[in-house]
């Protein structure tokens, strides 16, 4: 007996990722703030309580 195979499920396109992470306002573009260690490229997740790097681990208290 053949069995039938399914299609793979198709995925969502998602709208680019840099417009979640960078803000305008008023004309200029402002980003989140980025880890002291890893350098400019790596951004800060924002927290509660806490800033942390995903990377390497840094963390600031509010």
């Amino acid at each position: 007996m053949a069995q039938d195979k399914k299609a793979a499920p198709k995925k969502k396109k998602s709208s680019y990722s840099a417009y979640k992470v960078y803000k305008v306002e008023g004309g200029k573009v402002t980003k989140p703030r980025s880890c002291p260690k890893c350098g400019p490229a790596i951004f800060m997740a924002t927290h509660s309580n806490r800033m942390s790097c995903g990377k390497c681990g840094y963390t600031e208290m509010k």
